[in-house]
């Protein structure tokens, strides 16, 4: 899903070295909100082509396995809980929060009025998990908040116009109700790839804005990940919270999102 629960641009050293990471590292192994992976995966948030980097490859391309794609809910529910990634993937400090994971079935929406309501999973999706994890409040910093989110589509075409659907968003809805004392401010998406251009990816989309929490005062930056590896779309999300920079979460939010692009080409992909 998305962050239903939420998503000012920030350029130079946390974009570019969260983008190169996402990019172009992949270690092979491993495995908040988050809102439904979903535009022209090509096009920036102001409606025109981004530039296309020049990615040195540090892995070969991904190649599908037809006979492993999943088929059913079920097959794709036991990889989506098997792919997601919990606390341990974000870093030693991070904790399961709340229930920790999403109902099954929940798919939230954003609806004409850019506010986040629960809406149905779509046809095109076979199965959707988000795991949320915390640094609890301590120390005068407060409860810092994440999440990851595994959708697998019924084809990998589903899953693209998934990714598309995320741009759009931004693009109609810059600002953004996540729930009661909740949103999201300034929202911008960058698409830094082409599709296919990326050698660990098949699609990536970040996105930046301002966290606006009722209970901290003042503005926090928000940070989106997701990628897509075929059928199978994997975001992770931080909402920032007083005392942290996104310097800071930069590495863990990379690091949980590569975990989960790991454990999907392990699993889906041709044997070598």
């Amino acid at each position: 899903m998305r962050d239903a629960y939420g998503r000012t641009l920030r350029t130079g050293a946390v974009l570019a070295a969260g983008v190169a990471l996402l990019a172009g590292c992949s270690s092979g192994g491993g495995g908040d909100d988050g809102k439904p992976p979903g535009s022209t995966p090509s096009a920036s948030a102001s409606g025109t082509p981004s530039p296309s980097p020049s990615p040195t490859p540090t892995a070969p391309p991904f190649t599908p396995d037809p006979k492993k794609a999943p088929r059913t809910e079920a097959d794709a529910r036991r990889m989506a809980l098997a792919f997601v990634a919990g606390p341990d993937d974000w870093g030693p400090e991070y904790v399961k929060r709340g229930s920790f994971l999403s109902a099954p079935g929940s798919w939230p929406v954003l609806d004409a009025n850019c506010t986040w309501e629960a809406g149905s999973l779509p046809a095109s999706v076979l199965y959707s998990v988000t795991a949320y994890s915390e640094i609890p409040a301590a120390g005068g910093k407060g409860p810092l908040r994440v999440a990851a989110t595994v959708t697998v589509h019924r084809t990998e075409t589903d899953a693209d116009w998934e990714m598309a659907e995320t741009l759009e968003e931004a693009l109609r809805c810059p600002d953004q109700q996540l729930r009661e004392g909740e949103r999201i401010s300034g929202l911008i998406s960058l698409a830094p790839y082409t599709v296919g251009e990326s050698a660990t990816t098949t699609d990536l989309i970040t996105e930046r804005g301002s966290y606006l929490n009722d209970a901290f005062g003042k503005p926090q930056f928000y940070s989106w990940f997701q990628t897509r590896i075929g059928q199978v779309s994997v975001a992770t999300v931080v909402k920032g919270a007083p005392g942290y920079t996104e310097e800071e979460t930069t590495d863990a939010q990379v690091r949980a999102n590569v975990a989960m692009q790991d454990r999907v080409k392990k699993q889906l992909g041709a044997q070598s």
